[in-house]
């Protein structure tokens, strides 16, 4: 079971979330502000946790900015707006999910479950499907991959992408000049338990595009079917 962070400043929510949890025998604990947050996950260690955006003292936003500076913790984000603006900043920042209010407790449970799995399958093989110093050299070194270190670099400056990014790039890569279809990526990149908007991923192809600047031309997009990254080494 998971050590859970809650964080919204109505209590309401706080306590609908915790009874859901509790009952599927997780702790949780309670934040009302995003101050309160960052002090509690810089004292405190915590499996996953489940942040508002609106917040007073310290939005969600902020909060995440802040404890991305020493934390990798998983964060899903809870806001009751659903534009694609707050989703692609959340991504940004590295969130690892977003989730819209009205929302149900029994699918934000799930959706927890799923990251928790995909975080444990992470770690446990962090580099196992790439060969020792495997690195992809494309536009005559112009955009290098070292896939075992999880490093991009273009035009010899290093980017800076958020996991997921490095994750839906990898993949791409190791399967260049094939086509992927929505499903075949989402199943392959967020896992076959992923429980979520399949928007997600164009969300993600978008801010993968803006990282790889003037090199976002490889990823092809293929209506009605997916994605293909065309390069040769």
């Amino acid at each position: 079971m998971y050590n859970i962070l809650v964080v919204d400043d109505e209590e309401m929510i706080r306590r609908l979330i915790a009874k859901y949890a509790a009952f599927e025998g997780h702790t949780i604990t309670e934040a009302g502000d995003g101050m309160e947050a960052v002090r509690l996950c810089r004292e405190n260690s915590y499996d996953i946790l489940i942040m508002d955006i609106m917040m007073p003292e310290l939005d969600g936003f902020s909060a995440c900015r802040q404890i991305r500076k020493f934390s990798d913790v998983p964060i899903i984000m809870l806001s009751a707006r659903g534009e694609e603006y707050d989703k692609i900043n959340g991504f940004e920042i590295g969130i690892d999910d977003y989730v819209v209010k009205p929302f149900s407790p029994r699918e934000l449970l799930l959706r927890v479950d799923a990251i928790m799995k995909r975080t444990a399958a992470r770690n446990q093989f962090p580099s196992g499907a790439y060969e020792q110093n495997e690195i992809i050299s494309l536009a005559g070194g112009g955009l290098k991959a070292d896939l075992t270190a999880r490093i991009v670099y273009i035009d010899g400056v290093r980017a800076d992408m958020t996991p997921k990014e490095y994750d839906l790039f990898f993949y791409m890569l190791k399967n260049r000049n094939i086509a992927l279809t929505r499903e075949k990526l989402i199943c392959e990149v967020w896992g076959y338990d992923y429980f979520g908007d399949d928007r997600t991923l164009d969300t993600h192809i978008k801010l993968l595009r803006k990282s790889l600047g003037k090199y976002a031309g490889y990823i092809v997009t293929l209506r009605g079917v997916g994605y293909r990254f065309d390069a040769e080494e």
